[in-house]
């Protein structure tokens, strides 16, 4: 279940950078036309991108060994970037806040198992 976990947190995060680059795009408009707010999307667009980068490689850490600290950066960091990196990010992030919950719970079952 954690690498289950990991695999649906990595589709996730992978999504959210496309919609980051989308979210960049959008605002790169905006800015061009001298609309108003455009440097707040322009903002929303790079703090979803870092923290989809950063959530690829929690995840892949996930995948690549158990922790359950791993799996909880990954919940809460899901959770900053739907709030904070734009509405395109936030939709993809549902992705990688399920995936995060597998993780911590696959993680926890081996813990107990070992």
């Amino acid at each position: 279940m954690r690498k289950a976990g990991g695999i649906v947190s990595l589709i996730g995060s992978i999504l959210a950078v496309f919609a980051a680059v989308g979210t960049l795009f959008i605002g790169g408009c905006g800015s061009a036309l001298e609309a108003e707010g455009a440097s707040t999307i322009i903002g929303l667009g790079w703090i979803g991108l870092i923290l989809s980068i950063v959530l690829i490689v929690f995840s892949v850490m996930i995948i690549s060994g158990p922790s359950t600290s791993k799996a909880i950066w990954i919940i809460v960091l899901s959770i900053v970037a739907a709030l904070f990196g734009g509405t395109l990010v936030a939709i993809c992030m549902i992705l990688s806040i399920v995936g995060g919950v597998l993780a911590y719970i696959g993680s926890k079952q081996e813990v107990q198992t070992t």
